[in-house]
């Protein structure tokens, strides 16, 4: 068990009209919507008007798992919800220039120190002090998206131009963490004849599809058990493999039986990082980006010579800024259902449900989609 220790919460000034807010107020409990001061930003941050909220899994071991004595320190409660964000600029805090209202913007979630080298870089997600930080990320113990307004730090801020913000908002999230997973790997697909798999076609793993369509030449193989999710892969330019008996022959089998050189696992459950272990290359690639808490056995025997087995978290601002450059462009394209604030609970209980397809985005100011 993770024991919780104590880091003082700062939390954010609210105050003036109230506006409504999806709450986790409790452990183990299906958040709040609830009416809540508005929240007026400090001293270099910038209040949005919020375009849209993503709803994630993450929420969902926040409000679901954790407990005092399981979870990190800066995820006790309670707090606003909504890592995935995006918005207009509604009110600047004193020092911020350059930013003009009205302007739409996607919110870098992570949030470090901002003096260590991590931080330096852009990387706040392994901010060398980030246990002494009093929360995660905007959304993670401060303060997030899932309402009328956010107040955020003007360098978190990644401009839109005139890209539909409600769209948008998953790829905070949903977008930038394939992006970064992908970006490390492609060493592993670079020059002919290569070959990557996505395992898991989810809102990251469809996005997953499309950034590797994008950035590189390698066939894209997709796999998972529901045939609507292959069938997105697929119009997207993947070469589709059901789940089940005979899943990782013929795997292997569009690889000419060489193996994949770069495994993407959106699930990480362990019979999903088996099969990205036996299906991949000589000298190739596995990422386990999914959070199932799958475990796997290492046999010298029983895997290919110099593979890399790693993990990943999120990605960089700069990446973010790369993201939208995608998606200004048109090359990525998350596929979202768009529910009113009212309805924010509804959308959690059907991605609980495993029944939605693509991302749900609460946009509290209507939808433009």
């Amino acid at each position: 068990m993770m024991q919780v220790a104590a880091i003082p919460r700062l939390r954010l000034q609210r105050e003036g009209p109230a506006m409504k807010a999806v709450v986790f107020d409790q452990y183990k409990t299906t958040p709040s919507l609830k009416e809540v001061d508005k929240p007026r930003p400090g001293p270099g941050e910038v209040l949005l008007k919020v375009a849209g909220a993503g709803a994630c899994h993450s929420d969902i071991a926040v409000f679901r798992e954790f407990d005092e004595s399981f979870g990190p320190a800066q995820l006790k409660p309670s707090f606003i919800l909504g890592h995935e964000s995006s918005g207009w600029a509604e009110e600047l805090g004193d020092g911020v220039e350059g930013i003009t209202l009205g302007d739409a913007f996607l919110v870098y979630g992570p949030m470090g120190c901002g003096h260590c080298r991590a931080c330096s870089r852009g990387q706040d997600t392994y901010c060398e002090n980030a246990a002494t930080m009093p929360h995660l990320a905007t959304g993670l113990g401060r303060d997030g998206g899932m309402a009328e307004y956010v107040s955020v730090p003007v360098r978190n801020l990644v401009p839109l131009g005139d890209a539909d913000p409600v769209a948008a908002a998953p790829l905070s999230d949903a977008g930038l963490t394939p992006y970064h997973a992908i970006k490390t790997s492609l060493p592993a697909l670079a020059g002919g004849g290569k070959s990557a798999l996505v395992i898991g076609l989810g809102g990251l793993g469809q996005i997953a599809v499309q950034i590797l369509t994008a950035l590189t030449g390698a066939t894209v193989i997709a796999t998972d058990t529901k045939q609507d999710a292959m069938e997105r892969a697929a119009a997207n330019g993947a070469v589709t493999v059901p789940g089940g008996p005979g899943q990782a022959d013929a795997i292997r089998e569009l690889t000419g039986g060489k193996g994949v050189d770069a495994v993407f696992d959106f699930v990480g459950a362990g019979p999903t990082i088996a099969l990205a272990m036996g299906v991949v290359a000589l000298r190739g690639r596995v990422t386990v980006v999914g959070i199932a808490n799958g475990t796997f056995e290492w046999n010298f025997y029983a895997v290919p010579y110099e593979v890399e087995l790693t993990s990943t978290y999120w990605g960089t601002v700069e990446e973010l800024h790369e993201v939208v450059d995608l998606y200004r462009a048109g090359q990525i394209t998350p596929q979202v259902s768009v529910y009113a604030l009212d309805d924010a609970l509804e959308a959690y209980r059907a991605l609980e449900a495993g029944e939605l397809s693509g991302r749900a985005v609460v946009a509290p100011h209507g939808a433009t989609v």
